[in-house]
């Protein structure tokens, strides 16, 4: 221990971090990429190519261009899951939820901020659809 002081195990242990962090930025990036459905095959192709042969410069800039779209993409995917769990609830409990409810939980949801205008639209028609 007395040829490495203090000092460098608390930066060894700051960088191990920092490595950590970008490895999970990095992956998130690419999931974001694949997961996006308005990319085409090819976007998507450059994009991926783009952040692995230059990942540092690539996430950057993959952040800055799509990076507030990737976070409307991580609410879209949590409350797609939300309402899959809440679906899959309702069917346990053996009944499935009535059209009112499912309509005042979307009321809801666009009263908090969490839908956009048009997304309470789509999801309205297809509660009433099926």
């Amino acid at each position: 221990m007395d040829d490495y002081p203090l000092l460098n195990i608390f930066l060894t242990m700051m960088w191990f971090f920092l490595w950590i962090l970008w490895l999970m930025l990095l992956f998130r990036v690419i999931v974001d990429i694949f997961r996006d459905d308005t990319l085409s095959g090819w976007a998507k192709a450059g994009w991926s190519i783009f952040v692995i042969v230059l990942p540092l410069l690539g996430v950057f800039v993959y952040l800055v261009v799509r990076g507030k779209g990737m976070g409307r993409r991580e609410v879209a995917a949590m409350l797609e899951r939300e309402s899959r769990a809440y679906d899959a609830a309702a069917r346990r409990a053996g009944r499935s939820a009535s059209h009112a409810e499912e309509l005042a939980r979307l009321a809801d949801l666009k009263n908090h901020g969490d839908l956009t205008a048009e997304e309470y639209e789509r999801a309205k028609a297809k509660v009433l659809a099926g």
